[in-house]
This record gives structure tokens, sequence and C-alpha cells, in this order.
């Protein structure tokens, strides 16, 4: 079955096609970093419109990549949520007419599950059943998953997740959109100077809370700009800052988040009776808790797997993988074509095909 498959769930514009006997054909991103720079942000409309323009284009290109055509299409996967609503319904209805004009069964994927299984895209694939860490800038949880569809939440994020908490660290440091590959690399040039709490680590649960961290980074800041001149703003009070200390507070910030969230998937391993871990989201892509998170799993003789680094962010490749084994799954593919999208949506809905 060959599946091509959309995502617009935020600012990236992704497709992709997979063949469920070949593996993935193709693919293509566009990344809307740029655009929303100025903004500190992701403006939902501009989002929007930037998929519009994106998403046929890159469409021909991977059909053109793979050296195929609409016709040889069997089956549409897209992004249906969580995401940004206006986002989701260009990759939603755009995918949907695709289905409609080709006659072929289309599915609609959740955003995270694309996510959860990203990592099966290599080519060693972690076997199920595995713990799988989901940290993204919206979500920090933990799921036990034992199979397409077969979900267990293990814990979750109380407040802000892990990369929402990089991004508004970041932001206090006056560092650049998107904060948190800025802010790791700032770290890079930091060292052992200053101490932040652990929130939750040692709870005794899997739950994660980052917001408690965020404000005491602020605290952080706020002290050490102390001698300085009243300020008027966050933004000033980080300007204050010489370069040496945002590094020293940026190396302690991602210490504590890689800290808490390498024990919170030992504890799970540990809890579940699983050696086998997968990780995925964009802060999946950090360098510090991937060292953390391969010497604890070697030390306890379990196993790490992680997506390559170009699926740990939003791709379409995930959401045509994802779609793909669903699909082949499904004993009737009859539909109407009728559409909806889903901004909220909780991944424990989701049940086994």
């Amino acid at each position: 079955m060959l599946v091509l498959g959309f995502e617009s769930s935020c600012d990236e514009t992704g497709i992709a096609l997979y063949d469920t006997h070949q593996g993935l054909l193709a693919h293509a991103l566009h990344s809307q970093v740029e655009m929303h720079a100025e903004y500190g942000g992701v403006v939902p409309e501009l989002a929007s419109r930037d998929h519009i323009r994106r998403v046929l284009p890159l469409t021909k290109r991977v059909l053109a990549d793979a050296n195929k055509t609409l016709a040889d299409i069997d089956g549409i996967a897209y992004t249906q949520g969580p995401g940004l609503a206006g986002a989701l319904l260009v990759g939603t209805s755009v995918a949907q007419s695709i289905a409609y004009t080709l006659k072929v069964p289309s599915i609609g994927v959740h955003h995270l599950e694309g996510h959860l299984l990203a990592p099966l895209l290599e080519d060693n694939p972690p076997a199920f059943p595995f713990v799988a860490l989901l940290v993204s800038g919206g979500h920090s949880q933990l799921m036990r998953v034992d199979g397409i569809g077969q979900y267990q939440l293990l814990g979750d994020t109380l407040d802000d997740a892990a990369g929402e908490a990089f991004d508004k660290t970041a932001k206090l440091l006056g560092l650049g959109y998107p904060g948190g590959p800025a802010l790791a690399k700032l770290a890079m040039q930091g060292k052992a100077r200053f101490k932040l709490p652990r929130p939750m680590l040692n709870s005794g649960d899997l739950n994660f809370s980052f917001s408690g961290l965020k404000t005491a980074v602020l605290t952080l800041v706020n002290q050490q700009a102390s001698s300085q001149t009243q300020h008027s703003n966050q933004q000033s009070m980080a300007e204050s800052l010489d370069l040496a200390t945002k590094a020293d507070i940026a190396w302690e910030f991602q210490e504590a988040v890689t800290e808490i969230l390498t024990t919170k998937c030992m504890a799970a391993l540990r809890e579940t009776g699983l050696d086998n871990l997968i990780v995925s989201g964009g802060v999946g892509a950090n360098a510090r808790l991937r060292e953390r998170l391969n010497l604890a799993t070697k030390r306890k003789l379990c196993k790490v797997s992680y997506p390559r680094l170009e699926f740990c962010t939003d791709n379409g490749a995930m959401i045509a993988f994802a779609g793909a084994k669903r699909l082949e799954a499904m004993q009737n593919h009859s539909q109407d074509y009728s559409f909806s999208i889903k901004a909220r949506w909780d991944l424990a809905e989701l049940v086994k095909p």
C-alpha cells in the first residue's frame, strides 16, 4: 500500500510517501521558523496562509522525487489533530479532496501518535512493547506502547511541557526564536555555577512539572541583574547579563530538565518491567538529553531508540507511516470523505484498530 501523508498541525508543512513494502520513498518539509521569528512565536493566521502556499508544490515535489503519480496512491493520511485549527484545516481539506478524487481510503492521524511511532521509521526499529517519552513544545508524556493503537498513559505534564519551558527560559535570557535550540547551543558554553530546583524529581509518580523551574530561572535572572540600573521590562533585564552568566544559567536549566526527564524514564522502565525506551518529539533532539539517556539505559542494560534528527520535529513521514499502519489494519475502507479537525485531542482516546 502506497500512502501519501500530510502534516500541517502548526508551523511546518510536511508531505511524504510511505510504501508498506518498500518503506519511506520520499518526503519534504517546509519550516516557517524564519517567518514567525519576527514575532517571537507562531502566529496562527500566518501559519495557515503559508500552509496553503506550500502544500501543493511540496506534494508535487514528493511525487516527483519518488517517481510516482497520484494514480499510484492507494491511501491518504493526514494530521487531524491536535494543533492549530486553521493549519489543520489546510492539510485535512487538501488530503480529503485528493482522496475523494482518487476514490482511495483516507485516515486522520493523531499528531502525537505520529511522533510515538517515528522511531519505527529507522532501519532497526524498536520492537513492541516499549516505554515512550514524548517530549515537545506542547507535551511531556510517558506512555506504555504495546502496539499500534495500544497506548497507556504513565505520566503527564501538570503545567508547562519541557519544550515550552525551554522556549520561555530562552526568552527570559533574551535569546531568539525558536528558543529551545538557541538555549541548548548557549548551554554548551556554560558551566556549573548556579543551582536550580528539580520539580517533582522525587514525587513518587511519573508526572512532570516545569512551570516552577521557569519561575526559578526568572528569579535567578533578576538576582544576577540586580546590581544594574532599574529595568523597565524583562528584555532589558536579560540584556544586562553578560554572556558567561547567560550561558551558565542555560547550562543549569538544561541540566535540570534533562535530569528530570532521564530519572522519570528510568522509573517508567522499572515500573513497567520493560527494557526498551523510545524518545520522540522536538526536545528528543537535545544532545544532552540523549547523552544522559544513553548512559542511564546502558547502565541498566536497557535499550533506547530515537528517530533521526529530522523526524524529531513535525514531519510528513511519521504521519504517512502511522496512517499506513492503521489503513493496513482496517477491514472496511469505505467512507464518505466528510472531514473534521480536532484542535484538542487526547491521545488516550485512540483505540486498537
